[in-house]
């Protein structure tokens, strides 16, 4: 059985929920390297969405909250960090999976990332033992990609425009071929949003998949920050993207878009106001850089 399939066994987010596994999920990262334009990062404990904790916790304290998650949910497989900001624009993340590696041995480490460092960052990754990767593209064209993001912050210098997205693009793809080339589950999650990308999934699944990708998943935009005004696919239009990307890759349906500190079961009972217990509930900024 290879690592795709057993995740799918063990992983609740591979297995379409159908396992009835856990997850946790771990704030450590608090600082973001893109400025993606539908992207509003924000602190706070009643929006269920991506990119929003109630709080940043440390490395080191990671372990205590594992700790106790399981006590309250034994079911919990997985260890995940997805933000809320970028897990490789700081060490937090990695230093977090080390943590796991010698204490919790046998539960699944899972990361997202932006990718703008991924393939300088795979050693790193590879090292610290991770099992599966989640590499948000949500283009594989510079043009496509400059609508997208508004600018990238990278070895301490800002671009925008076309030159930001050529950069961001290169470092993905080739980080991606790094990690599949170690044995490492990918996953690419693109957000479809109607009249940019929506018409370019196609070539995103194709390339992504040639890269070492396994998994395909398409999220909705959520109309907000720069992209307020723009209106979120419909599910003819989701759908339709989905039968096109699935030529190249397996699609997966059944995102949850989960808070950066969700734990419990995927779309059942979550635990994460019980453990990370400071919650608070007022609009905050991330650093871009």
């Amino acid at each position: 059985m290879n690592n795709y399939e057993n995740l799918k066994n063990s992983h609740p987010c591979f297995g379409g929920q159908k396992n009835n596994k856990g997850r946790i999920h771990l704030p450590v990262s608090p600082d973001c390297n893109i400025e993606c334009k539908f992207c509003d990062r924000k602190i706070n404990d009643y929006e269920q969405r991506p990119g929003v904790a109630s709080s940043i916790i440390k490395p080191e304290e990671a372990l205590d909250i594992i700790k106790r998650s399981l006590e309250l949910c034994p079911d919990i497989t997985v260890a995940g960090i997805a933000g809320p900001g970028d897990t490789l624009a700081t060490s937090n993340a990695l230093d977090t999976f080390r943590l796991i590696k010698e204490t919790y041995p046998d539960i699944i480490k899972c990361m997202s990332t932006n990718g703008l460092l991924l393939n300088e960052r795979a050693e790193e990754l590879i090292e610290v033992g991770i099992d599966s990767l989640t590499v948000t593209v949500n283009a594989v064209d510079k043009r496509i990609q400059a609508k997208l993001c508004s600018s990238i912050i990278y070895h301490g210098k800002r671009y925008e425009g076309e030159e930001a997205a050529e950069i961001l693009i290169e470092n993905q793809l080739e980080g991606i071929r790094k990690i599949a080339a170690a044995g490492i589950t990918i996953k690419v999650n693109s957000v479809l949003v109607p009249g940019i990308n929506d018409q370019h999934i196609e070539e995103i699944a194709e390339t992504v998949s040639e890269a070492g990708a396994v998994i395909y998943n398409i999220i909705p935009l959520i109309p907000q920050h720069e992209l307020a005004d723009c209106e979120a696919p419909t599910c003819s239009q989701i759908d339709g993207a989905r039968r096109k990307a699935e030529k190249y890759i397996d699609v997966f349906r059944h995102c949850q878009r989960c808070r950066a500190d969700a734990i419990g079961i995927p779309g059942k009972k979550d635990f994460g106001g019980q453990i990370y217990f400071n919650r608070i509930a007022h609009k905050d900024t991330f650093s871009h850089g």
